[in-house]
């Protein structure tokens, strides 16, 4: 019941609800489990404890070797500490203890490598992200301090917390939500908040916000109100074959060439997001469309042989 009622019940409520005396309900108080609490600051409300245990799951094997992957991706990609990620890995690690005591033991080393000293012992993210998920499980708004750019002043707005997405191409995490002071849907790097509270005023997400319809075209995190931008990129022979053993957008077209080279297609909401995955690919890949983007890789390319012809000069 409390569930599904994050705003929590007062006693004469649940009483109604479960057709019984409140005197009865009232008996209940002194016996009630840690992840159950009566806020004094909201009408007496009971309310759940979300950052409690409260979630069992049984897994089979194969659902276990998922979780095994997930939690390699999530060590490899995040740098910074995180305990509760941490602590999530290390009880999955002791349920499987039995069932698949090697992936058991991999788990426990994938939470010890996110509490390794040489991750980013950043309090400050973790804290906004704590806060920010509790909102986000409660339906509650929350006030935040945010800086966009180190030069840039902070910003103050009320947000509503739609949607967590983790960023593997910078290691970082974003929310997504409605700011009150742009009065439109925001991205905001957690990062880069420099302080947040949570507000007792609730939200309602809207019945229409779908992240997989918004993040469709983005390459990673941005996007766009706009069409889509087609980039067209040609890879030559060399990587052809290490190309085509991913699937790199859920758009992308592949187009084999006579000479072995190949034409990637795809519907990009912010092309420039692209920069750092084409210039992984060195010379072996032409930028063809937009010419934006193909613009902005030969003018760095100039740049680039000017700062080794500078320091051959050297």
């Amino acid at each position: 019941m409390l569930l599904a009622h994050p705003e929590g019940l007062t006693q004469a409520e649940i009483a109604r609800r479960l057709s019984v005396n409140r005197s009865t309900i009232n008996r209940y108080v002194a016996d009630l489990p840690a992840y159950i609490y009566v806020d004094d600051m909201d009408g007496g409300k009971w309310k759940l404890d979300r950052s409690a245990d409260l979630i069992h799951v049984h897994l089979n094997l194969h659902e276990a070797t998922a979780v095994h992957l997930a939690s390699r991706l999530l060590a490899t990609c995040i740098d910074r500490q995180n305990p509760h990620a941490a602590a999530a890995l290390r009880k999955m690690a002791v349920a499987l203890e039995r069932l698949a005591p090697h992936i058991c033991q991999h788990l426990a080393q994938s939470a010890d490598a996110i509490d390794e000293e040489s991750r980013w012992n950043d309090q400050g993210f973790l804290r906004s992200l704590e806060v920010i998920t509790l909102a986000w499980a409660a339906g509650r708004k929350v006030k935040l301090w945010y800086r966009a750019r180190v030069n840039e002043p902070v910003k103050e707005t009320v947000f509503s917390p739609y949607f967590i997405e983790p960023g593997a191409v910078g290691r970082s995490t974003y929310v997504i939500g409605f700011s009150e002071h742009h009065n439109a849907l925001r991205t905001l790097k957690i990062e880069r908040i420099e302080r947040v509270e949570a507000l007792r005023e609730a939200y309602t997400i809207p019945a229409d916000f779908d992240p997989r319809d918004l993040l469709k075209y983005a390459w990673g995190i941005w996007y766009t109100d706009e069409e889509p931008v087609e980039v067209v990129l040609k890879f030559s022979a060399r990587v052809a074959q290490r190309l085509g053993e991913t699937r790199w957008h859920c758009t992308e077209q592949v187009e084999p060439l006579a000479d072995g080279s190949l034409l990637w297609h795809a519907k990009i909401a912010e092309p420039q997001e692209m920069m750092p995955w084409i210039r992984g690919w060195g010379a072996d890949v032409e930028v063809l469309e937009p010419e934006r983007l193909r613009e902005n890789l030969s003018d760095e390319a100039k740049r680039l042989m000017d700062v080794y012809r500078r320091s051959n000069e050297e």
